[in-house]
This record gives structure tokens, C-alpha cells and sequence, in this order.
């Protein structure tokens, strides 16, 4: 406060030089912006452009590499409901390929106006959304290190800096100022192009910066604790695994023909690599082993013994067992192996599931 008021008081004395500091301050704010303003748009512009110019595969529904896996794949650790959004648009293609669309497009447009500086604080408010969303949805994943947190809470501070700091130097807005200098006196042009400073007094734009400082330390840092914690509580691993796969079974029924009927959700790991499941194990209560499926049974299952609740990622039979994406759900039949004595069971028995890297899920199963 102390420089304010100097400033306030060398103004007052000689404005031809106060105003000269101010256009110099101005100046170099513009040119240090200019780093920032180009690397963040670039890097809205490449995950737009790689979809819909250098990599068009990832918008092909019938692609390997259709954006509908990695779009399932957030489902297990997206927070504040978001997984409820992302079943359901799974569950309607034309609503996924839509929005599919819709957010790449964003990313490109949002993108190219902050590399050539053009609507810079619209653009950068677009940014901002775009953090938040991808924050919300794929911020736990990361084997490593979050990754996906990483890149998302250095986008939001970036655009929060570019929406209050407008255009920097060598920009559209600039260009467009100058050759009409009566924008100027608009105010959605002042709001939203950045080519002059916001159309507020000292002390709202103060009030405007720390609001949207604290906005965003609040929300990356709370979201980081959640993660990851060693902020207020020690640090852990988080409450879905991003590196280590994690099965999810319920709804265990053993069928009057021998079968055992349950329902597996892969809701966890890395979406990089998918999880196998080597053997199932049906074991009664005292532990004796009631049925058994190997790898070779299950790597044989027929369509009809999995019914997939989403259409992209799945379980699916495997050169080893059952294999599964994270995000997968299915119902799972597994047949009455040939001799086994499952009539005279009454009470819960264990199902147990073992894979590749030697993890154990167990679920209860009653009969039906």
C-alpha cells in the first residue's frame, strides 16, 4: 500500500512521468505474458488438432483409439459426479460423439485465440472451464506422479494470469485496437479481448485478483490433498488407484445349475495396460474348494456368459484368463464346472478371482 500511495503522490507532481512509468510497466507485462499466453495455447491447439487433423483416428468410433476408452477410463476417480455424466453419455452414443466434438472443438478454438492472442480473457475464461473439467474427470490418473492433475492445475493458474492480465504484447487485440481505436471506449471489448487493462478502478481489480487467487489455490490445492494428501493429512495413495487394478464384485448368485452369476467393475489402475484374470475359485465356508475355472476355461467363455454395460472398454475372454480396461463393468456367468458338488450348498460360500500379478478379490454368494 505504501507504494500505491508514492505512486499516487509522484503522479499528482509530475504526471507526464508517471504516466511514462505506467506505460513502461505496462510494457513489460505484455512481453513477460507472452510465454505463457503461447505455450497454454498451444497446448489447447495440439489436443484439439491432434483429433481432428493428425490423429483423426481418435474421433472414429470404430478405432483402436476412439476417445470413448480414455473418456471410460476416468470414470472410477471423477469427482463431484462427473463419473455419473460420463455413464450416461456412454451410455447414449449420439450424446458422446457429440460432446466428443464439442470439447475437442473447444480446445482447438480456445487454443488458437490465446496463441494469436485474439478475445485473449474469453479465451483464457474457456481455459479455465476446460482445467476444471479435465481436473475433475482425470485428475487422479497417473501412475508415477498425477499427471493428469499436474498438467490441469498449471493450465488453471496460467488462464486465471492470461483473464487478468489480458493479451500481451504481439496479439490480435492489439492489431484490432489499432486499427479501431474506438473499441477503446466498449466494454465487452475491454472484458473480453485483453488489449487494455480491465475496466476497473485500483481497488476492484484488487478485490477481482485475489478472488480468483484464492479461487484457484483453493480448488488445486484441496483437489491435490484429496489425491494425494501432505497438505493437512500425510500422504497416501489415494482413494483410486491409479497405478495398481482393482476389482469391484457384487451381486454373487450361484445359480440351481451350478453356475455362479456376479457383477465386476475394473475401478481401478492404470489405463495404460489391462488387468487379467488368471483363475475364479468357488470355496464353501469351511474352505473347501467347491468349483474352479483356470485360465484356459475362462479365456473361453462364450459372449453370451458376459454382458458389458458399456460398449468401449469391456471384460472379454484373454490369451490368459479374463481381461478387462479400466472402467470396464460387466455381469459375469461363469458354467457349472462338470462334476461339482454345489447342490447340498445353503449358505454363502467365497468367490474368489486371482490375477495375473497375483491379487486376490473375494465376493459372497448365496444361492439364488
Amino acid at each position: 500500500m505504501s507504494t500505491l500511495m508514492l505512486d499516487d503522490a509522484a503522479a499528482a507532481s509530475n504526471p507526464a512521468a508517471a504516466q511514462g512509468r505506467k506505460a513502461d510497466a505496462l510494457r513489460i507485462a505484455a512481453l513477460a505474458l507472452l510465454s505463457i499466453r503461447f505455450i497454454q495455447g498451444f497446448v489447447y491447439w495440439g489436443g484439439g488438432s491432434r483429433r481432428f487433423i493428425y490423429a483423426p483416428a481418435k474421433l472414429d468410433p470404430n478405432a483402436a483409439s476412439w476417445m470413448a476408452n480414455k473418456f471410460q477410463s476416468a470414470m472410477p476417480g471423477a469427482l463431484l459426479g462427473t463419473d455419473h455424466i460420463i455413464a450416461f453419455l456412454l451410455q447414449h452414443f449420439y450424446l458422446l460423439y457429440a460432446s466428443l466434438i464439442l470439447f475437442s472443438a473447444a480446445e482447438l478454438i480456445t487454443g488458437l485465440f490465446l496463441m494469436t492472442g485474439f478475445l485473449t480473457r474469453a479465451a483464457a475464461l474457456a481455459s479455465i472451464g476446460l482445467s476444471v473439467v479435465l481436473m475433475l474427470m482425470f485428475g487422479w490418473q497417473g501412475a508415477t506422479c498425477i499427471d493428469e492433475w499436474t498438467m490441469a492445475a498449471c493450465n488453471l493458474a496460467i488462464g486465471a494470469t492470461l483473464m487478468l492480465g489480458g493479451s500481451g504484447a504481439f496479439s490480435l487485440d492489439n492489431a484490432l485496437l489499432a486499427r479501431r481505436p474506438a473499441l477503446a471506449e466498449r466494454g465487452w471489448f475491454r472484458w473480453m479481448s485483453g488489449a487494455l487493462p480491465l475496466p476497473l478502478r485500483s481497488g476492484a481489480f484488487e478485490g477481482l485478483a485475489l478472488a480468483v487467487f484464492a479461487a484457484t489455490v483453493v480448488f488445486n490445492v484441496a483437489t491435490y490433498n484429496y489425491y494425494r494428501g501432505s497438505v493437512v493429512t500425510p500422504f497416501h495413495g489415494g482413494p483410486v488407484s491409479p497405478g495398481k487394478h482393482h476389482l469391484s464384485l457384487t451381486d454373487g448368485v450361484l445359480l440351481p445349475n451350478g453356475a455362479v452369476r456376479f457383477h465386476a467393475y475394473l475401478d481401478g489402475g492404470t489405463p495404460a495396460a489391462p488387468s487379467n484374470m488368471m483363475t475364479a475359485v468357488l470355496k464353501s465356508r469351511d474352505g473347501a474348494v467347491l468349483e474352479q475355472w483356470d485360465g484356459n476355461v475362462l479365456s473361453r467363455l462364450p459372449a453370451s456368459a458376459i454382458s458389458n454395460e458399456f460398449a468401449y472398454n469391456r471384460f472379454a475372454p484373454g490369451p490368459f484368463g479374463l481381461r478387462a480396461q479400466v472402467g470396464a463393468m460387466a455381469t459375469i456367468t461363469l458354467p457349472a464346472a462338470n462334476g461339482a458338488d454345489t447342490g447340498s450348498l445353503h449358505s454363502a460360500a467365497t468367490l474368489q478371482l486371482r490375477t495375473v500379478n497375483g491379487n486376490t478379490f473375494n465376493l459372497a454368494v448365496r444361492p439364488e
